[in-house]
């Protein structure tokens, strides 16, 4: 048997059975996206192309990509769609492709956490210059819609009296108290976004917390990829902190509706927070993973003691997104537990 494919068909009829009527907006449309080979950019691919294929929108999209072959090897049915093209070049310098687009998604971004602490110049570049040279071509093409996907880290550390961070948080006007060139830089390109209204770019801002759902890397930086790997190997599931910082998790399927939502339907120049408002500390989630993924597997601390500083939260307000758009989360997190870890079971082929 083949890898699973994700994401998952049932998500995705999910996802269009809740938006029927948002996809026409998308009719005819010529769209451009950046960053369309990652963990977000494939959520928002897949869901185009399964919308289009069900409702005949008639959409085509052009994928800006570094690397076709790499393109290939990640996402074969992706590249072989033939409502899909792809576009070679880097986000800084990329040649504009040719003809009028209607739409435009950058979703590109460098999260790599070594080149933010090793080459912290050459992290804000790729995202300022990346944003910088996008917005650039969506005035050049005409396009009519443009959406930036940013992150929450352009808050900062969220204070520990604040237990949802909100789009007007006043700590966006200090400077950032620990140095981030990935934040920093995602800051700096929210400013381009909102400068480039004055050139007839119509562009929205989404802040992008933390998600969980298939595609979901399971050996990097997020914890809760981590543990989910842990649990399926049959434990134990590690902690590198004592545990109590808190965090909130959108699964991908709601977070693709986020996104498409925003695009299309959202304010201009405006930025709205996406994610959970379900807070959950790191201990906490360890023990919800055992308990839907390995109930027989142990829960362990590494020994090793934390800085007196290093409990932090991260979980955003979504009450402008709910209010002013309607979205809402569908999914609550033990059952996006239970989709990943049954999405990564089948990673592996069977004889």
């Amino acid at each position: 048997m083949s890898a699973a494919q994700w994401p998952p068909p049932s998500d995705l009829d999910e996802l269009l059975a809740r938006t029927p009527r948002l996809w026409d907006n998308l009719r005819g449309a010529r769209i451009f996206m950046t960053g369309g080979t990652g963990f977000i950019g494939t959520w928002l691919l897949e869901s185009l192309l399964h919308a289009d294929r069900e409702l005949n929108l008639g959409a085509k999209i052009h994928v800006l990509t570094r690397d076709e072959g790499a393109f290939h090897a990640r996402s074969p049915r992706l590249a072989a769609d033939p409502r899909l093209t792809l576009h070679s070049g880097d986000t800084r310098t990329f040649a504009f492709p040719s003809g009028e687009f209607t739409h435009v998604v950058h979703a590109a971004t460098e999260t790599s956490s070594v080149l933010n602490r090793e080459q912290p110049a050459l992290m804000r570049d790729v995202i300022v210059s990346g944003t910088r040279r996008t917005l650039e071509f969506a005035a050049q093409c005409g396009a009519t819609k443009f959406l930036f996907v940013s992150s929450g880290a352009v808050y900062g550390q969220q204070p520990p009296h604040t237990a949802h961070i909100a789009e007007n948080d006043p700590g966006l006007k200090t400077p950032l108290t620990s140095p981030s060139a990935y934040a920093s830089g995602k800051r700096e390109a929210e400013r381009l976004c909102v400068e480039a209204v004055a050139r007839g770019v119509d562009a929205t801002i989404a802040r992008g917390f933390a998600f969980v759902g298939p595609g979901l890397p399971l050996d990097s930086r997020y914890a809760i990829g981590n543990f989910i790997r842990d649990a399926l190997a049959g434990g134990p599931i590690i902690l590198d902190s004592i545990g109590e910082s808190s965090r909130s998790y959108l699964y991908a399927a709601d977070m693709a509706e986020w996104l498409w939502t925003i695009l299309l339907k959202g304010t201009t120049a405006r930025a709205y927070n996406v994610g959970s408002e379900r807070r959950i500390t790191i201990a906490q989630l360890a023990d919800l993973v055992r308990r839907v993924v390995a109930p027989a597997a142990p829960v362990k601390f590494r020994e090793v003691p934390p800085p007196e500083d290093s409990i932090s939260q991260y979980a955003p307000s979504t009450h402008l997104a709910r209010e002013e758009l309607g979205l809402s989360e569908t999914i609550d997190l033990a059952e996006s537990l239970r989709r990943t870890a049954d999405w990564a079971r089948r990673q592996a082929p069977t004889a």
